[in-house]
């Protein structure tokens, strides 16, 4: 804790001027949050490599059908998962890698995978 009240002006005005928006806070922070779900995390590693229908994630993941459409509709939401329809089977594959790099690092960083 500081015990001096002494302000650096310019190194306040270099970290206010680095600092998001705070519109882009709350979207990083939603996009988080999104992420923050073991359900969701466990969608991303299974897809990795994969496509897989949503019946097949379902058995997967040990989830109901309701439970993992609510799962892959967050992730679709932030641009982490797409789909394609075949008939009446929906087909879920990773849209953009980045949502997986970013579970993959937490992963390592955590000290790799505990099963």
């Amino acid at each position: 804790m500081c015990e001096v009240d002494r302000v650096d002006g310019q190194r306040v005005a270099e970290a206010v001027a680095a600092l998001p928006a705070m519109e882009t806070s709350q979207e990083i922070a939603d996009a988080l949050k999104v992420l923050a779900h073991p359900g969701r995390l466990r969608v991303l590693k299974a897809l990795d490599g994969r496509e897989l229908c949503v019946c097949d994630l379902a058995r997967v993941l040990g989830m109901s059908m309701s439970g993992m459409s609510q799962q892959l509709k967050e992730l679709r939401r932030i641009g982490a998962v797409s789909f394609r329809a075949d008939g009446k089977l929906a087909y879920y594959r990773i849209e953009d890698p980045f949502w997986l790099e970013v579970v993959e690092t937490v992963t390592e960083k955590l000290g790799g995978v505990q099963r």
